[in-house]
Parts: structure tokens; C-alpha cells; sequence
């Protein structure tokens, strides 16, 4: 059935272009064709991870697993060989997304962020899941200890 809708879409704007040519118009068609970029391996964590916040940010991220993934307003984001992708669960059905749809929070976490300073203590997942909105609007991490 797509296939049927493509050669007949193809065929449309072939006629368009013919007819344009014979009337003296000239006509341009593009056509892209996306590849879409392979999924990262999947996440095998048996439990919800503790978190911590990054400093200066209201990006958090799991210390105790091995690959970079970030939760932010209420979705988990993970950098993969160039690609970004994001899902609603930490153990993801990680679908891709165009890194012009990664929040600049994300995007932007300081390079050492893995490094906890002290005194940060880990955060439970439920808390963060459930806490989140209000942290980031009453500005919970900007308050003094």
C-alpha cells in the first residue's frame, strides 16, 4: 500500500514538472529520505536507580549506571554514537529524536558531571518522578544545605 502511494505521488509530481516545462514554468522537486539512526543497546537496571541532581541544573542522572542517561522534566534522555534519544522510563523504549528537540539543560551538563561533590546525597527515583515540577518552580536546589 505505501508503495502504491509512493510510485502515485512520485508519478503526481513527474506530471507536475512535465506540464510545468511545457508551459514555460519552471519547477523544482525535492525529495528526502531520512535514515533513521539504530537504537542504542538496551538499559538492563533491575530497580529504580538512586539519582542526584546535577549542580546548577535541574538535570538529574543515575551515578550507579555505566552509560550516560539524564531524566529532565520528566523524560529520560540518553546520548548514543552521536545521536540522541528519549523515552518516559528509565530502562527506555528509546526512540530517536533530532538534537534540536534535547533541552539545552541536558545538552549542556558540565563534562565532570559524574563527579558528586560532597555533602550531595542520593535522591530516591520516586521522589524525583514525583517532585520534580515542584523542585524546578520553587527552586528547591538553589536553596542553601
Amino acid at each position: 500500500m505505501k508503495k502504491k502511494v509512493f510510485i502515485g505521488v512520485v508519478a503526481a509530481l513527474i506530471l507536475v514538472t512535465c506540464i510545468g516545462y511545457s508551459n514555460g514554468i519552471a519547477a523544482e522537486v525535492n525529495i528526502n529520505v531520512g535514515i533513521k539512526a539504530p537504537p542504542p543497546p538496551p538499559l538492563a537496571i533491575p530497580a529504580p536507580p538512586p539519582m542526584f541532581v546535577i549542580p546548577r541544573t535541574y538535570v538529574y542522572f543515575a551515578p550507579e549506571v555505566d552509560v550516560d542517561v539524564f531524566f529532565y522534566q520528566g523524560y529520560w534522555y540518553r546520548p548514543y554514537r552521536g545521536n540522541w534519544y528519549r523515552s518516559r522510563t528509565y530502562n527506555g523504549k528509546w526512540i530517536y529524536i533530532s538534537s534540536a528537540r534535547v533541552p539545552r539543560a541536558v545538552i549542556n551538563v558540565p563534562p565532570d558531571f559524574r563527579h558528586v561533590p560532597p555533602g550531595h546525597r542520593h535522591i530516591a527515583y520516586g521522589d524525583v518522578r514525583k517532585n520534580w515540577r515542584t523542585w524546578e518552580k520553587d527552586k528547591y536546589w538553589e536553596r542553601p544545605g
